[in-house]
């Protein structure tokens, strides 16, 4: 079976689960009507199928590659940024003075989640441009703006984030690569960079690199850090590509996955590059990328799970094995544990959609009414949003080898695919580890109250379900009580390694309420129908796996040390 565009879902969770409908009610995002809403998913979803679901394969079997310093892209793929920036889809969410189309962060969501699901090496390219039109927005100056803005949004340059060097990972502060001021405005960037999606195509005009980098007087650690802007050519009077600034791409990362996505060391050797934002001020300049590529690649893990679900559901349905059941349609998606593996698939890629998309109206509201409570609920939810869709992908890529048998282990199929592509996104844009330290870390210094506010709303619709759901409403009052006691103990930990110990498990726990929250909003408006038994089917069987995630959040730092570095060595 082809890929198949979730459109009907995302229209069906937007009007009646994540609360789409305060978006579209703010002066700011008026224009978003149902109808505006279901033209722009159905035509996303037309671009998904048609256009870049034919390169899934070709990205994988045909990898980018690094000839005589050029990268030479996956065939179809010049032609796949073709149509993505000619449908104007890389500036959805970018501001109208500069070609965007100034529409919800929720429908920009939506649109890369169904851009992952059928081409997953492919829409990193556009992510990264998405997210330093976000970065130049809100930090660059109005010359910046005005030079860089346009082409980015129109697809005519692409651009980048760098931030990883060979010593400075997770811990940003360490980085090595230098700044030092030309005497004229700009600055002599010098440095090795690695990890850097995308960071050269064959099909762009340019390629802009937003790029940490120390000053001279920068203090060590995160405080000292600046962001430049350091294209490929270096802009003429006119603004068009000049002679080419002394950069280079090293060498392309041989990867588990994500073939078609050259992942590129790049070597900066006294490039030109421009400041963006205020001196030493690069950090917070660049959370503004990075928490926009979070949601995005919690997106990216929701839109492999959906890909690897299609796929294993049409091999279930076609493969004949074992003696039929009478009435049965013969085929392995009739067998118990079959369908026991395509149920959990579609509950939790459900769950995680939602969670994904509540985040995302978070943000949309935030920036709609610039209220400090909606500020807060996309703080929290974002690095839930980020690690449950990842893991989500991954854990629904591996259901979905297990579900072809040994044809899942055979490349032929596809199906390993969507595992080796999903697998690196619980590792970028913040390992899901860290995503969870951050959540009962920095998110928790309110001392918990957007989680309990969270909370709250989870134990207010289910009350008001019980008349008509009373065992749903129940299961998922009771397991967000006990996520409140939880989250209540975690706020009250002086010691972080009490709270870091069982952040994982806590983190998951909470996704696991959110999704159970999710569900039955979506049972509510269906009920009797095919939501509410999907939703049976996750409160029932998945949900209570919260109760052993948050025991063992609760246990805290207690024996983690327990065996000496030497003693794990045996």
């Amino acid at each position: 079976m082809p890929y198949r565009a979730p459109v009907s879902d995302y229209e069906f969770m937007l009007r009646h689960v994540v609360g789409f409908d305060d978006v579209a009610g703010t002066d700011r995002f008026a224009e978003a009507s149902e109808d505006m809403v279901s033209a722009i998913l159905s035509e996303a979803g037309r671009l998904c199928e048609e256009v870049m679901a034919p390169l899934q394969r070709n990205g994988d079997l045909h990898p980018a590659r690094l000839e005589n310093g050029v990268v030479r892209t996956s065939p179809g793929f010049a032609e796949g940024w073709k149509a993505i920036a000619d449908g104007g889809w890389i500036g959805i969410s970018a501001p109208q003075d500069f070609g965007g189309m100034g529409l919800p962060v929720t429908l920009l969501t939506a649109v890369n989640e169904m851009m992952s699901g059928a081409c997953l090496s492919l829409e990193l390219a556009p992510l990264m441009s998405m997210g330093q039109i976000e970065a130049l927005e809100h930090h660059a100056s109005d010359e910046l703006k005005q030079l860089y803005l346009p082409k980015l949004i129109s697809g005519e340059w692409a651009g980048t984030m760098n931030l990883t060097e060979p010593q400075a990972g997770s811990d940003v502060g360490a980085l090595s690569t230098k700044a030092e001021p030309n005497g004229d405005g700009t600055y002599a960037i010098s440095g090795q960079k690695i990890y850097i999606s995308w960071g050269d195509n064959d099909f762009t005009g340019n390629v802009c690199h937003l790029v940490l980098a120390r000053l001279p007087d920068g203090v060590p650690g995160t405080k000292g850090i600046s962001l430049f802007v350091v294209p490929k050519y270096l802009p003429d009077d006119a603004g068009n590509p000049g002679k080419a600034n002394s950069l280079k791409v090293v060498s392309l990362e041989h990867k588990m996955g994500l073939h078609g996505s050259p992942t590129c060391v790049m070597q900066y050797d006294g490039a030109t590059g421009w400041l963006v934002g205020e001196p030493h001020g690069g950090m917070k300049a660049m959370f503004t990328m990075m928490n926009n590529a979070r949601l995005g690649v919690g997106g990216q893990g929701v839109g492999v799970a959906e890909g690897a679900y299609q796929h294993a559901l049409a091999y279930a349905q076609e493969r004949k094995q074992g003696r039929p059941a009478e009435g049965s349609s013969g085929s392995i998606a009739d067998h118990a544990d079959v369908r026991r593996m395509l149920m959990t698939m579609k509950a939790d890629v459900f769950a995680a959609r939602s969670i994904l998309l509540a985040c995302a109206v978070a943000i949309d509201m935030q920036n709609a009414t610039g209220q400090a409570d909606w500020a807060a609920r996309a703080a929290l939810l974002t690095p839930i949003a980020k690690v449950c869709g990842t893991e989500t992908g991954m854990e629904v890529a591996d259901t979905g080898m297990q579900v072809h048998g040994g044809m899942g282990f055979i490349e032929e199929t596809g199906a390993a695919q969507y595992y080796r592509d999903v697998r690196v996104t619980a590792i970028y844009e913040g390992t899901n580890g860290i995503q969870a330290m951050d959540l009962v870390g920095r998110k928790m210094m309110d001392g918990g109250e957007a989680a309990a506010a969270l909370i709250e709303e989870i134990q207010s619709q289910a009350e008001q379900a019980r008349a008509k759901l009373p065992d749903l409403a129940e299961a998922v009052w009771q397991a967000s009580e006990t996520l409140r006691e939880t989250t209540e103990w975690l706020a009250g930990q002086k010691d972080m390694n009490d709270r870091f110990a069982g952040a994982v498990p806590y983190l998951h726990a909470f996704g696991r309420v959110l999704g159970g929250h999710y569900h039955l909003a979506a049972a509510l408006a269906d009920p009797g129908g095919a939501r509410e038994c999907l939703a049976r089917y996750y409160i029932r069987r998945l949900l209570p796996e919260h109760t052993g995630l948050l025991a063992q959040a609760q246990i805290g730092a207690e024996g983690l040390f327990g065996l000496s570095l030497e003693e794990l060595a045996v």
